[in-house]
């Protein structure tokens, strides 16, 4: 049997449904409850639910949390599992750090991990490390025994969460949390399964990433993880979400999960040392050990003969970042008129960022404004008054904005990568409209424009803008095939074979088959390392439309393809046992045949390693094996810890009611100008919480008629509870209220919307679909992020959208 742990009802139904579609068992385990429709409209269950209703399968536990706790509610679950020994022994012991020793200078005192600096709101993680033996390696104690081993320090902090203490803090019933911790405890048996979907309900908060890791915790406690039916799935709410990530335009990274140098890393072997990991343990693969491979032959793609071993392959030609320079930091920027020019590529910022307030004044202050977008949004139409919905003063905006339309995806071709890594390729059904133009050709005429200036005027440093590589066929119009076999890599010289010097494995200019070809010799190029082998000498390997299931587990291999070498489960050798045998035969995916490693899917592992070599299953890491406690990588600490949101309706993080300084995330960026306009409890005393409704499309459908006409209302969610206590009815109008701003919308008065018990307090929470704004055809609206505060997890700055506090009156 699978259970499916939905954190995410809307984006965790259509990958369910293909789960039960492809003839597997399942049950639920729901966090959120069911949605309303539009004014008039019956209420009806959430996407997950009604899919449960129509196929029949039992939804074992729903439960309700206060927004934003979703850490304390896992880490609950992690005690649970700890306490009662629910476990998958061998896994833990073999596949994870459970057994690493941690050095004797970490501490964890009230909230705060040790190497905190308050003065500057970071950690220096050095404290967090192993202790290393003379090799410098870890050491280890598989039997557990020593009180600094992981397992050890995992029970001593998880221990305060209790199911007493995950109810305080979450409002959970305690009924209902201990039933979802039985269930999801079954799954240490290796022949039952589970898997974790989540979306945006666990990525927009100031904790998003730790959330994620704790959930990960729970999986790899079960041996949950790379194997059939287990995972963490991220549920991607748009078509290449995905891919956005892979190819790196968030502001420290490059394509491929490759970053950006630092300040002070100003010679490529400083670069390196920190990116090009040496083992923690004797013979593990540590796969980050080829990073100068990835790294150079990317280079040589976007440089090619200018980039050389004696200029480093051109690592000047890229900046050094001094700060993470992503949107929070952008429009920081911008309203202290720090920036001048801003090119709006497929967002829409008014909308899609919080406090619409302080993005409209940074974007006033601006000399001009460009956007590329398919429709027309409201971050293009900022300087007009919309009345109440947009009330700016359009005379006093200066701000030049150019508007370039381009193509939406049905009108070009290219691949979309999902959820599932699989690349896909697509074909353009339709011509764009009007003046419409491809994003390819908009970016390679601004390019060739911003080259030719470079070329005629010079400029302090223009040789990255002159020497960038660009062979395309049409200049002004690269072909999405061309990018496509650019990322893939190809020979630039002949490649022989390190074992025969007389074998020539590649031709110079043929492309390549894969990640494992690449040199750091400038023999290779390649745009992308983890894309290369989707269009290889072969061919386009992303149109392939195959969808036979050999071996009966979901593996359709010939279907599309999936990064890395077309594997579809991460890290899957930790599907069989140490010695090779699957934990579960009749969901085989790999096991070792005598000889190597073979299976329903692509070995993710060096093939001829033998289960006697110990060669650990969690191949990127420089342990081997998973990380239930984090030495590095992360902002907030080695262990995922509950911290309330920035704004929250009670006055302390119950776990740490006496330090102020771990109320919140301790480790988050907090501008000046914003800290102050955090509301507090007194004034908002309400939860708040954004979301999506089944009918609506990010903002794509305020331009679908049909849509709008199936919600044809702005409207906002509170529990029969709040209606009451306010006197307000269903369908009257109210005035929603942060320290922001306001909006106004018709009240839907529900059930799903429960009161919850948190810390001796009543709780009640407003819900709020985002969708309304004042551009498009549906009826004009209020947009919700007036509401939303400006901050973001310490990590990603993924801004804080699902947990914030408000108030509510009669309009």
């Amino acid at each position: 049997m699978r259970i499916a742990f939905a954190g995410t009802p809307g984006f965790a139904a259509r990958a369910l449904a293909a789960i039960v579609d492809a003839g597997h068992t399942v049950a639920l385990v729901l966090t959120q409850p069911d949605r309303p429709a539009g004014r008039g409209l019956k209420r009806r269950p959430s996407a997950v639910s009604e899919l449960a209703l129509a196929r029949g399968l039992p939804i074992l536990a729903p439960a309700s949390l206060r927004a934003g706790t979703d850490i304390a509610f896992l880490a609950g679950v992690i005690n649970y599992l700890l306490v009662n020994d629910k476990l998958q022994h061998e896994y833990v012991r073999n596949y994870t750090n459970a057994s690493f020793i941690v050095g004797e200078d970490y501490r964890f005192d009230d909230g705060l991990f040790s190497g905190y600096d308050p003065a500057k709101h970071r950690y220096d993680p050095s404290s967090w490390g192993y202790e290393l033996d003379a090799k410098g390696y870890a050491k280890v104690d598989p039997t557990f025994e020593h009180p600094r081993c992981v397992l050890q320090v995992m029970k001593r902090h998880y221990a305060r969460y209790t199911p007493d203490m995950v109810a305080r803090v979450c409002g959970t019933p305690k009924d209902k949390f201990l039933k979802i911790c039985e269930m999801i405890a079954s799954t240490a048996e290796p022949r039952r399964a589970m898997t974790m979907m989540y979306a945006l309900g666990w990525t927009q908060h100031s904790t998003g990433t730790e959330m994620i890791r704790t959930a990960a915790i729970v999986q790899l406690l079960l041996g949950n993880i790379g194997i059939a039916g287990g995972g963490m799935n991220a549920l991607r709410g748009h078509s290449n979400i995905q891919g956005l990530t892979d190819l790196g335009l968030l502001s420290n990274a490059l394509p491929g999960y490759l970053t950006l140098a630092r300040d002070p890393e100003q010679s490529l072997e400083d670069y390196f040392k920190p990116r090009a990991l040496k083992p923690l343990r004797p013979g593990q693969m540590s796969y980050w050990q080829n990073y100068p491979k990835f790294f150079v032959s990317q280079q040589k793609a976007w440089w090619g003969a200018a980039a050389t071993a004696e200029n480093e392959w051109a690592f000047d030609y890229l900046p050094k970042w001094d700060k993470l320079y992503d949107i929070l930091q952008a429009f920081e920027l911008m309203s202290q008129g720090k920036i001048n020019g801003y090119i709006c590529q497929g967002f829409n910022p008014v909308g899609s960022f919080p406090n619409k307030k302080k993005i409209v004044t940074g974007l006033s202050k601006l000399k001009y404004l460009v956007t590329i977008d398919p429709l027309a949004t409201e971050t293009a139409e900022f300087w007009k008054n919309h009345g109440e919905f947009n009330d700016v003063k359009t005379a006093d905006i200066q701000t030049t904005v150019f508007r370039l339309p381009s193509t939406c995806f049905a009108e070009e071709d290219g691949s979309l990568t999902n959820s599932g890594r699989w690349l896909q390729w697509h074909w353009k059904g339709a011509d764009a409209p009007g003046e419409g133009r491809g994003d390819l050709e908009i970016i390679a005429g601004l390019f060739l424009r911003i080259r030719a200036l470079y070329q005629s005027e010079g400029g302090a440093f223009p040789d990255p803008i002159v020497n960038l590589t660009w062979s395309y066929k049409i200049p002004g119009r690269p072909a999405a095939e061309e990018i496509a076999m650019e990322y893939n890599g190809k020979a630039l010289a002949d490649l022989v074979d390190p074992k025969d010097k007389t074998k020539v494995l590649v031709k110079a200019g043929e492309q390549l088959a894969g990640f494992g070809q690449l040199r750091d010799d400038g023999s290779t190029a390649c745009g992308c390392w983890i894309y290369s082998g989707s269009w290889t000498q072969a061919g386009n390997q992303m149109a392939r439309r195959d969808n036979a299931d050999p071996f009966g587990v979901g593996q359709t291999l010939n279907w599309a393809w999936a990064w890395p070498a077309n594997r579809r489960i991460l890290y899957n050798r930790a599907s069989a046992d140490p010695s090779g045998k699957p934990w579960d035969p009749k969901r085989r995916l790999m096991s070792w045949n005598g000889k190597s490693w073979a299976g329903a899917d692509v070995p993710d592992m060096r093939p001829d390693a033998a289960p006697e070599e110990d060669v650990g299953p969690f191949i990127m890491t420089a342990e081997g094996v998973a990380r239930l406690f984090a030495p590095t990588g992360l902002a907030e600490g080695p262990l995922p810890e509950h911290y309330e949101p920035f704004e929250s309706p009670l006055p302390n993080n119950p776990m740490h009611p006496s330090n102020e300084k771990a109320r919140a995330n301790p480790a988050a960026r907090v501008f000046k100008s914003d800290a102050a306009e955090f509301g507090s409890h007194t004034d908002f005393p309400y939860a708040a919480t954004s979301y999506r409704l089944t009918e609506h499309f990010h903002y794509w459908t305020k331009n679908v008629l049909t849509s709008a006409i199936i919600q044809p209302q702005q409207f906002v969610e509170i529990g029969e509870e709040l209606a009451k206590e306010k006197g307000i009815t269903d369908g009257s109008w109210v005035k929603v209220s942060s320290k922001r701003g306001y909006i106004k919308a018709v009240a839907v008065v529900t059930k799903r919307i429960a009161q919850l018990e948190c810390d001796g307090r009543k709780i009640h929470t407003v819900g709020l679909p985002n969708h309304w704004g004042f551009v498009g055809l549906a009826k004009q609206g209020y947009l919700v992020n007036t509401l939303t505060p400006f901050v973001g997890d310490a990590n990603t700055q993924t801004p804080e959208y699902k947990a914030f506090i408000v108030n509510i009156e009669k309009a």
